[in-house]
């Protein structure tokens, strides 16, 4: 084990590329870091950490070659062949029966490198839709903390050795020869959005049928694995898939993931997020103190989040969205980019400011009930009961709003139905009232016919 100074001198030098070139390492294996660290500081004959961090701040440029050794992407076109096998034989027809003709279909490439995996999955797409179809259903993110990866990803360029394993008609399908080397399908490439994202922290893309990370969690420790993990399961839609890498296994105190097949890692969500987890996806955008449920408030949390089949939201004491729940998240299309944003920006923000002012109701602090509201959500015209309540904690401290939507969407419906019946029945009436009175008059012509056939 290395002495304490040197871990004092490591632990330094991660805090300057976290505060001062916004890269945080933190989160990954530290032994892992240390070999990778040493063999770029012998590559320099540098012998200390504290040293190479003032190599680094004398030599900006140094940064992106510690990156590159640091970040290293080992990766290849269909790597670890029998799984990308065994996703296009089973996963993605299940993904494209799943869906309407033309329905998206969207992709997530975590730690996507140089870009051979997110084009290995284009290409068995393409196979699957046709070229054609591909390009106006798929929809494909690719990223990764690797700025110099996301270049070399974006150029899709690659030595003919890179592509040893593509088979011989789709290398002359999928690739044309350049000066530089073999560039994929310009078509193709343009359904790839790149961008850089940091998976510890930022926010996960969202509405996804499949999730690719391969070879990425094996680099962090178990608990940031484990937050990691979280992001991908609020991505992954319920019919949705992750696809992990060969050497790597789920780490979670909950069974949040369920195998699909363990042997090429490939999964699909089963038991469902708790509050805190929600709140640690959220956590990195905050722009206040936000409220957190350690002890006291823990209770409350769990209850309101994960036992109330109706969409709720929780707002802080400066009217900010601190938090919804599956159903809320849902109806209302709702993103961790969203929360820790003003609540009346927002949709359930929009359809309640019409009815009461939320900055009265904290002055007011007592239970508020409105009845049949009706609102535009991403699921089309709502009708709600909606409740606005206080929370306290154990020391009667207001902590902020627990606002809940209950969709009355269908009683609604039939009471208009009810109504309309009512009056079509209502004519009805009024249209045998009038037969019968008809009826009633020639029954009386006719009776005095009879009596009186001079009439």
């Amino acid at each position: 084990m290395a002495p304490p100074e040197t871990n004092s001198e490591f632990e330094a030098l991660l805090d300057y590329l976290k505060h001062n070139r916004g890269c945080d390492l933190t989160g990954y294996k530290h032994s892992t870091l240390m070999r990778r660290f040493q063999h770029r500081m012998q590559s320099l004959k540098i012998e200390s950490y504290n040293n190479y961090l003032q190599y680094l701040q004398r030599h900006p440029e140094e940064y992106r070659d510690l990156l590159n050794d640091v970040l290293i992407n080992v990766t290849g076109f269909f790597r670890d062949h029998d799984a990308w096998t065994y996703l296009a034989d089973e996963v993605i027809p299940k993904i494209i029966g799943s869906k309407e003709p033309d329905e998206p279909i969207r992709i997530w490439s975590a730690g996507c490198a140089a870009g051979h995996e997110i084009y290995s999955l284009l290409i068995l797409l393409a196979e699957a839709l046709g070229i054609e179809n591909c390009l106006k259903r798929v929809q494909c993110y690719a990223t990764d903390a690797d700025e110099e990866a996301i270049q070399q990803a974006r150029r899709a360029t690659y030595k003919e050795l890179e592509l040893a394993s593509i088979p011989p008609e789709w290398l002359q399908k999928y690739f044309h020869p350049t000066p530089q080397g073999y560039t994929f399908h310009p078509a193709l490439q343009h359904t790839v959005i790149f961008a850089y994202h940091d998976l510890t922290q930022d926010a996960p893309i969202s509405k996804l049928d499949l999730l690719m990370c391969r070879n990425v969690l094996i680099y962090f420790k178990p608990e940031i694995q484990a937050r990691v993990l979280v992001r991908f399961h609020f991505g992954l839609k319920h019919t949705g898939f992750l696809f992990l890498g060969k050497t790597e296994t789920l780490v979670h105190r909950r069974p949040i993931f369920t195998s699909f097949h363990h042997q090429h890692r490939i999964y699909t969500k089963a038991s469902k997020l708790e509050i805190s987890d929600y709140l640690s996806i959220a956590q990195k955008s905050s722009p206040q103190k936000a409220l957190t449920p350690p002890t006291q408030e823990h209770d409350f949390w769990r209850t309101l989040f994960e036992t109330n089949p109706a969409a709720q939201l929780a707002i802080d004491l400066n009217g900010w969205l601190i938090g919804a729940n599956e159903q809320a998240s849902h109806l209302f299309d709702l993103t961790p980019e969203d929360w820790n944003r003003p609540f009346q920006e927002l949709v359930p923000g929009k359809i309640l400011r019409s009815h009461i002012s939320i900055q009265a109701f904290y002055r007011a602090r007592s239970t508020v009930s409105l009845k049949h509201v009706e609102g535009v959500t991403a699921k089309g015209i709502k009708y709600f009961d909606i409740t606005i309540a206080p929370v306290f904690n154990a020391q009667r401290q207001f902590l902020g709003v627990a606002i809940t939507f209950a969709d009355r969407s269908d009683y609604q419906q039939l009471t208009e139905k009810l109504s309309s019946t009512e009056a079509e029945l209502d004519k009805l009436r009024e249209a045998m009232h009038t037969t019968q009175m008809e009826l009633e008059a020639a029954h009386q012509e006719m009776h005095l016919l009879d009596q009186d056939p001079t009439y």
